[in-house]
């Protein structure tokens, strides 16, 4: 055999290939990738109908019948949705009957599947559309579904029904999560002012009064984030010690230097391009104080447990495209810790896992 025989063999493209799927796999995948916007769609209806939780109440299954009956829809309507509820694998069948299947019970009731459903369903189906445009043109295409803003994050106050609701439950429920996690080793830290970069409606700042009585907060946010913090706060226990700055972080203004010990950022770098992560962290190195640390709280791609974590935040990544600002994502690790040595910042600690995103938490 010649030698070019040999090295065509043995070829990067082959030996990847073996690892790839089978022919039948392939040809399949490829199918439900065509038309798995349909899928999602008909999943939307059988939750809008009713039919997911009335199914999920039946141990013996139901008929295509008694869910039109049950459902208010046609016999039509629930013929199509529950066959299609069968390919899509959310349901099963059996001798007439349907009944839920493990995916349709995620769907359903698990709290991580529905913020991630209606997160796309309410604020990324529609503007998706506009990816490729937004990839061409680093701008923020499929944002005109919901107005004429040059990022989203102006709009979220303003986001019309439901895709407030939804933005605001996708992004609580991966921080909250963290949250309860992050405040140990934070604390340890003996922080008696912390600025909150970022910090929409308070959240974290309020986990963080609730945790040591001494400690205070700034919230450092655009305007009419900080305007939505001060109406959320109002009430809330320790709201005393909490106050917001606006502030535009990408903006030539300083910020305020020599006083808080702790520059805390939770999924908010996330938020901006390469070049704008250092702009920020620079500025926030400049008007740091001797002494103080920069906390940041990031789901990193590359740090999930579970393939299907990953897949959720590179998928994530195109909302960031698409919708938010055109052109940031969800970083992977090694990506994120040279931007902070351009920075000028060093990592002194991580922790890792932490919440059902899997965040990292480092300190620098």
């Amino acid at each position: 055999m010649s030698q070019t025989a040999t090295a065509r063999l043995t070829s990067p493209c082959e030996r990847i290939a073996d690892n790839d799927l089978s022919p039948l796999d392939a040809i399949s995948e490829a199918q439900r990738i065509a038309f798995a916007p349909i899928v999602f769609q008909a999943v939307g209806s059988m939750l809008d109908f009713g039919v997911l939780a009335f199914l999920n109440e039946q141990d013996e299954g139901a008929t295509p019948e008694e869910v039109a009956n049950k459902c208010g829809i046609s016999a039509y309507a629930a013929n199509l949705l529950l066959e299609m509820g069968t390919v899509g694998r959310i349901l099963l069948h059996e001798n007439g009957r349907f009944y839920l299947g493990r995916a349709g019970k995620f769907l359903l009731g698990n709290t991580m599947t529905v913020a991630n459903f209606d997160f796309v369903r309410d604020v990324c189906y529609s503007g998706m559309e506009k990816l490729t445009e937004a990839l061409k043109t680093g701008q923020p295409a499929g944002l005109r579904v919901f107005g004429n803003w040059p990022t989203i994050y102006p709009a979220l106050s303003q986001l019309p029904e439901p895709a407030k609701t939804s933005w605001f439950a996708f992004d609580h429920f991966y921080s909250d999560a963290a949250f309860g996690a992050a405040l140990k080793p934070v604390f340890e830290l003996r922080p008696r002012l912390l600025y909150d970069i970022g910090g929409n409606t308070g959240k974290w700042a309020l986990r963080c009064v609730a945790h040591d009585p001494n400690v205070r907060v700034a919230v450092l946010d655009l305007p009419p984030q900080v305007a939505l913090l001060e109406k959320n706060l109002i009430g809330k226990p320790g709201a005393d010690r909490i106050r917001g700055i606006g502030v535009d972080m990408l903006g030539d203004a300083p910020l305020p230097e020599g006083e808080a010990d702790i520059w805390w950022m939770s999924q908010f770098l996330d938020c901006f391009s390469e070049e704008q992560v250092v702009s920020i962290l620079s500025k926030i190195r400049t008007a740091m104080k001797p002494g103080a640390k920069v906390c940041i709280l990031e789901p990193f791609c590359d740090r999930q447990t579970y393939p299907a974590g990953e897949f959720s935040l590179v998928a994530g990544s195109l909302y960031f495209t698409a919708l938010a600002n055109g052109n940031s994502r969800f970083y992977r690790s090694d990506a994120f810790t040279h931007l902070l040595t351009k920075a000028g910042l060093r990592i002194e600690s991580e922790t890792n896992k932490l919440g059902v995103g899997e965040h990292t938490l480092l300190v620098c």
